[in-house]
């Protein structure tokens, strides 16, 4: 009887330290939660980087609310749809912090989205980590902003490094009218004398061109030993296509800006050969052992993978970083002080993302090198590392 009566004890003081640890646990959860704001090009002409860009918020909101939130509290993602127009992004951006009081923002899918919602970030105080590829987001550090992709400067050198490996110093330059586009041939004019390069043609189409064959039809007298495409969206698929209806033969480089699966099912069999600078996402399974981000890339592949079917993309990889950076600095802030949180990810150091390692500093809110960037290329309709 003694025996039972210990067991019914135990059993109730169990049952009550439960109760108690249920109470704080629903008391926790029961606090305001952690409002991470997002405005992404989800429609529109830059779908393709504002899809997966939402679907991987979504997918790690849920899975770190699963495993109890963050600093005990909630996640709750607010995000609208700016279907890639400047305008709405700044009437979207409004709304997060002025209505919907968000506590960070991970977003802006394009540079041009992103560079309309800086003054308000700044003017605001609220943690910003952009999606977007232009190196004018973080050049000059701008305090209340930070980017998780590389940018289209080190897309130029990396580039640079690869023609020079091939003994390639004349190059036809081909460019869209966008944002990144417009930055992304600034970037390159101004550094290509650091790598030798000597640009022979500079020729550029507009957002809804949909045949770029005069403008290749020139690159093709240039005298050039190679040419490169700073663009992303459709452009860079149809310059592809045209690329090789005209007859060039010549080594064709595009930017990171193209770098998903979509880029090759619009361009066809034409993209086999095409080379570009790439984050070591799209190659996970070719990785060695060894690489500190396999890990990471794998397992962020599959996750996707699994829950929505789809081939991942680098995109959605910058948004994976972006929400994970932000996490990171309120666990490392203890709270989402604003001012506490931006300093947190300022001090970023050692992250290893889908998109490099991130040591972050005072004058730079990315925090990635040129090391953070593979070299691939298209071979029989995949990506393959080229070294």
């Amino acid at each position: 009887m003694r025996f039972l009566a210990s067991v019914r004890t135990l059993c109730a003081q169990g049952l009550l330290a439960g109760a108690a640890g249920l109470l704080a646990a629903q008391g926790a959860w029961a606090q305001e939660p952690i409002r991470v704001g997002a405005f992404l090009s989800v429609t529109g002409p830059a779908a393709f980087l504002g899809d997966p860009e939402l679907k991987t918020l979504e997918l790690y909101v849920e899975r770190l609310n699963a495993e109890g939130g963050v600093l005990g509290r909630k996640l709750q993602l607010v995000a609208y749809d700016d279907a890639g127009d400047a305008e709405k992004a700044r009437t979207f951006a409004k709304r997060l912090l002025e209505q919907d009081k968000v506590d960070l923002i991970v977003g802006g899918s394009t540079t041009g989205t992103t560079m309309a919602v800086v003054p308000m970030v700044e003017q605001a105080g609220v943690p910003f980590v952009s999606l977007a590829g232009a190196v004018g987001i973080v050049e000059p550090a701008k305090k209340w902003v930070f980017k998780t992709p590389h940018t289209d400067r080190m897309a130029c050198e990396k580039i640079f490094v690869d023609l020079q490996s091939r003994k390639i110093s004349k190059v036809a330059l081909i460019s869209g009218s966008g944002g990144f586009d417009k930055s992304m041939r600034g970037e390159c004019l101004k550094v290509a004398p650091k790598y030798g390069i000597e640009f022979v043609a500079d020729e550029t189409y507009g957002a809804t061109d949909t045949d770029m064959t005069a403008q290749l039809t020139k690159i093709k007298s240039s005298g050039a030993q190679a040419v490169l495409n700073a663009g992303f969206g459709q452009g860079p698929a149809i310059v592809t296509r045209n690329y090789r209806q005209v007859g060039l033969t010549l080594p064709l480089y595009q930017s990171h800006g193209v770098a998903s699966k979509e880029y090759i099912k619009l361009s066809g069999p034409a993209a086999d050969g095409v080379r570009l600078p790439a984050a070591a996402l799209l190659v996970a399974d070719q990785l060695p052992a060894g690489d500190a981000q396999k890990p990471v890339v794998v397992g962020y592949g599959k996750a996707f993978a699994d829950k929505y079917k789809a081939d991942v993309s680098t995109f959605g990889g910058h948004a994976y970083d972006g929400l994970m950076l932000a996490v990171n600095a309120v666990k490392a802030a203890g709270s989402t002080d604003k001012a506490k949180v931006r300093d947190a990810l300022e001090a970023t150091k050692g992250y290893v993302g889908t998109g490099g390692v991130v040591n972050m500093s005072a004058s730079d809110h990315m925090g990635l090198d040129l090391s953070a960037f593979r070299m691939l290329e298209v071979r029989n309709g995949n990506w393959a590392l080229v070294n």
